[in-house]
C-alpha cells in the first residue's frame, strides 16, 4: 500500500512558533511532525511514500531524502503553484493503480491502517474517511453517515445545525484510484468540497469511525498538548492494535435524567456533572462507551430515526461542554408481547439486553477492549450484572453517588 502525504501547507496558524520551516517539519517531542507520521506507517509495513510538497519543500527533501535513513522509500511531487488539498493528485493518475492512503502532513496519529483498509475493501468504497468525535464539534465540519458508515451528508462550520452526531473528518483517507479520474488538469482543487462531497450521492463514500489518536498541529497550544500525549504513551496506546480500556456507561439515570421510557426528545436532559465526568474519561485514555437497552424500538413507541435524533441531541449537549462518547451500543429488543404497534422482529430473547453482556462484548470485539481492565457504571442491578458477566469491574450509582464521583474514584485507582 502506498501512502500519499500532503506536506505543502504553510502553517499560518502556527507561524508564531517558527515561520522559517514548513509546517510538517515543526518539532514535536523531539522530532518533526512528519517523522512521527512516517514512523507510524513504517511500523505497519507501509514503506512506499509519496510526499506532495510546496512551500519550503526543499527543506523537507533535505531532511528526509529518499527515505532510506527512515526505513522507507520516498518520492516527491513539487507544486510550483499551490494546488489546494487535492490538485496535485492529478500527477498520480498514471502512477497509482491500487487503493492508497491520503494523509495530511500536519497530523500526529497512531492508527491501525489494516483495520481502516479492511473497512474500505468490505464496502467497495470509492472514498473512506477516518472519522472521530472531538471536544469541539460545535465549530467543526461534521460528516453525516448511516449505521453502515455510508456518508449521506456533510455539514460545514457555517451550516445551520440543531442536533448533530459528533463525527469529524480526521484527515486520514483511503482513496480508490478511480477517484483520480475526476481530475482533468492540475488546478487548485479542494479535496472535500470539490471531490468528496460531490460524490456522496453515488453511495460510494464511507466513514470509518475510530477512537484512535489523531490531532493536527493547528495552534501552539495543540502542539504542547500533543507533546504531553506522546511522552505519556497515550498516542501509541490508542492504536486499536493495542488492547483498550473502556468505561461503559448506562444512559438513562446515569448520563441523562431518568424519565422512564424516554420517547420525547425534549425530555433528553443531561444530569448535573455528567459532561464533566465524561470529559475526564476522554482525557484519561479510557474509551467512553454507552450501552443502553431501548425497548421503545420493539414496543413501536420510537422509530430508529427518532432514537438517532435523541442520541444526536445527547452528543450535541456533551459536545457543547467539551465532552464526547466514542460509541453508543443499543439493544432494541423486548421479549414481552402484546403492545399496540409493537415490532415483531424485535420481540425476541437476545444476548444483548442487559443484564446479559452482549452489548459490552460487541464493543470489546469492535474496539479490542480488555474487559478485565474496564468498568461498567450504571444505576441499576441489570447494569452491574451485565458488567460482571462481561468480566468488568462495576459501579452502581446509588445512595447519592453521581457519575462524577464514580469516575473520579475510578481514575484515582478504583478505590470505591
Amino acid at each position: 500500500m502506498t501512502a500519499v502525504i500532503m506536506a505543502g501547507g504553510k502553517g499560518t496558524r502556527v507561524a508564531s512558533v517558527n515561520s522559517q520551516i514548513p509546517k510538517p517539519l515543526l518539532p514535536v517531542a523531539g522530532k518533526p511532525v512528519l517523522e512521527h507520521e512516517i514512523e507510524c506507517l513504517r511500523r505497519q509495513g507501509i514503506t512506499d511514500i509519496i510526499l506532495i510538497v510546496g512551500h519550503l519543500g526543499e527543506q523537507i527533501a533535505d531532511c528526509f531524502g529518499d527515505g532510506r535513513d527512515f526505513g522507507v522509500h520516498i518520492e516527491y511531487i513539487k507544486e510550483e503553484t499551490p494546488l489546494g488539498t487535492a490538485g496535485a493528485l492529478y500527477y498520480l493518475k498514471d502512477r497509482l493503480t491500487d487503493d492508497f492512503l491520503l494523509l495530511n502532513g500536519d497530523l500526529i496519529f497512531d492508527v491501525d491502517f489494516a483495520r481502516l483498509m479492511a473497512f474500505h475493501k468490505e464496502r467497495r468504497a470509492l472514498v473512506t474517511l477516518l472519522v472521530h468525535p472531538n471536544d469541539h464539534p460545535y465549530d467543526s465540519g461534521l460528516v453525516i453517515a448511516d449505521r453502515d458508515g455510508c456518508v449521506r451528508g456533510w455539514l460545514t462550520k457555517e451550516d445551520e445545525r440543531t442536533w448533530y452526531k459528533n463525527c469529524v473528518n480526521a484527515g486520514l483517507h483511503v482513496l480508490s484510484p478511480r477517484l483520480l479520474k475526476q481530475l482533468k488538469e492540475p488546478k487548485k482543487t479542494d479535496l472535500d468540497r470539490d471531490l468528496i462531497r460531490l460524490l456522496i450521492p453515488t453511495g460510494e463514500v464511507y466513514a470509518c469511525r475510530s477512537p484512535e489518536y489523531v490531532k493536527d498541529m493547528g495552534t501552539p497550544e495543540r502542539i504542547a498538548e500533543v507533546e504531553r500525549d506522546i511522552r505519556s504513551g497515550l498516542v501509541r496506546q490508542k492504536n486499536l492494535r493495542e488492547k483498550q480500556r473502556a468505561i461503559f456507561l448506562d444512559r438513562d439515570g446515569t448520563i441523562n435524567r431518568y424519565v422512564g421510557f424516554l420517547r420525547d426528545i425534549d425530555e433528553m436532559e443531561l444530569l448535573p456533572g455528567a459532561a464533566e465526568a465524561i470529559r475526564r474519561i476522554n482525557q484519561s485514555g479510557y474509551l467512553t462507551v454507552v450501552v443502553t437497552n431501548q425497548p421503545v424500538i420493539a414496543r413501536g413507541e420510537v422509530t430508529w430515526e427518532e432514537l438517532d435524533e435523541i442520541h444526536r441531541k445527547l452528543e450535541t449537549l456533551l459536545g457543547r461542554e467539551g465532552a464526547y462518547v466514542d460509541d453508543i451500543f443499543i439493544c432494541p429488543h423486548h421479549p414481552d408481547k402484546g403492545f399496540a404497534g409493537e415490532r415483531p422482529e424485535y420481540k425476541t430473547e437476545c444476548d444483548c439486553r442487559k443484564p446479559k453482556p452482549g452489548l459490552l462484548l460487541q464493543a470489546a470485539e469492535k474496539y479490542n477492549i480488555d474487559l478485565a481492565a474496564s468498568w461498567m457504571i450504571g444505576d441499576s442491578d441489570s447494569d452491574v450484572q451485565a458488567g460482571e458477566a462481561a468480566g468488568c469491574r462495576t459501579v452502581k450509582l446509588a445512595d447519592g453517588m453521581a457519575l462524577p464521583e464514580a469516575v473520579i474514584a475510578i481514575l484515582a485507582g478504583g478505590n470505591l
